[in-house]
């Protein structure tokens, strides 16, 4: 441990003796070290040479530059961390009620009573040391902010954002999705990707938990449902599939609600498994909106051997798909009532007519109305998929 570096500040010379032959044991252990001057321009010459100096015994009654001018110079170098103990004679109230009222630490009163020095000194340094956690606690955090920024730029990075992403098919269909998140990383997560000429696979899903664990688990579920999609050729086995090798790796009873679908985009046809998630709602080209089934398939990556159970969905010329996580629709203003699906609905019965984007920015806009300014619980995610 570096020893504490302490500066007498005197001009009286039997000060610098009576330190060194009082405080002898601490200095041979290491535990102190002292530094001498005689006024406060000497003082400032020390420091300036010994910016880890911590504590400061002044005396206030000094030649050239006494210890309230000192305490002012030393004040202007902001360091949390100083402390400076004022001495002077005990008649000298005046003066040591200024230095306190500037800032010092404590102070002693001559004859110096060393064994209450020793003490006001070993209070100060407890004082120093909580500044220095208190510090790298800080310093820490700052690190975590960091980090927490770039991960969140890295979990963007992986979400396809592009739109339209499937130019060569932007006669038949219009996609649009976002994410985001209420902490500095999310849980949620959307994709899509091309499986074969005539079939997009369309995943939005919600991991247990917020923060990083749940970004971590994120990362990964989407992954492997994004490789197996590739690989499977229908909703099913590809979360049945994926659910296997998530309930391996799951840590900490982890698990995922996904909604997995695959839409031919020749007739409209959709195939999809609701494994625990939101059941999405179809908005048909005529204005009406509709709730899919909710279905029986459990949550993905909490139970090995699951065999999911698939659905269809025929989706007309004109008709959209509205997928979304749970942050949607319990998105709560300052009097905790939740947004709820009946208001989602309304909006989507008005906008038929208009694109994806279109969609999602207005129902973005109505739960932001809606909350009024209330913090955001939950990651907020959707994706739409409509048939041109």
């Amino acid at each position: 441990m570096a020893a504490t570096k302490i500066l007498s500040v005197d001009d009286e010379a039997p000060m610098e003796l009576l330190m060194k032959q009082y405080f002898r044991r601490k200095i041979r252990s290491g535990e102190y070290e002292f530094f001498f001057a005689h006024n406060g321009l000497e003082a400032l010459a020390i420091l300036y040479n010994n910016p880890d100096i911590e504590i400061i015994l002044s005396d206030i009654n000094m030649p050239e530059m006494d210890g309230l001018a000192l305490l002012a110079k030393v004040n202007e170098m902001r360091n949390p961390a100083l402390r400076v103990i004022m001495v002077s004679a005990y008649g000298d109230m005046q003066n040591i009620r200024q230095a306190m009222n500037n800032g010092a630490f404590d102070f002693a009163t001559k004859p110096i009573d060393m064994d209450d020095l020793a003490l006001t000194i070993e209070k100060a340094i407890e004082q120093i040391n909580y500044v220095h956690e208190s510090q790298k606690e800080h310093s820490q955090l700052e690190s975590l902010k960091k980090d927490l920024t770039t991960a969140k730029e890295i979990q963007q990075y992986i979400l396809p954002r592009v739109f339209p992403p499937f130019p060569e098919a932007s006669d038949k269909v219009d996609i649009y999705a976002t994410m985001e998140a209420a902490k500095d990383v999310g849980g949620d997560f959307y994709d899509f990707f091309r499986i074969d000429d005539d079939h997009i696979a369309l995943v939005i899903a919600d991991v247990c938990g917020k923060g990083i664990t749940a970004a971590l688990f994120m990362a990964v579920s989407r992954t492997m449902i994004r490789s197996k999609g590739m690989q499977c050729g229908s909703a099913k086995e590809c979360l049945t599939e994926s659910n296997r090798l998530l309930a391996a790796y799951s840590m900490d009873c982890m698990f995922v609600t996904v909604f997995y679908a695959v839409y031919n985009t020749k007739t409209g046809l959709v195939s999809y498994v609701n494994a625990g998630h939101n059941p999405p709602h179809v908005l048909r080209a005529n204005g009406t909106v509709e709730e899919l089934s909710t279905s029986n398939n459990i949550i993905v990556g909490a139970f090995d051997g699951i065999t999911y159970q698939e659905q269809t969905l025929q989706l007309e010329h004109g008709d959209t798909l509205v997928m979304f996580t749970d942050g949607v629709p319990e998105a709560m203003n300052p009097d905790f009532v939740e947004f709820g699906t009946e208001r989602l609905d309304n909006i989507l019965g008005s906008m038929a007519d208009k694109s994806s984007q279109e969609i999602v920015e207005a129902v973005k806009a109505g739960i932001e109305g809606f909350v009024d300014g209330a913090e955001q619980s939950d990651d907020i995610t959707m994706l739409v998929l409509k048939r041109k």
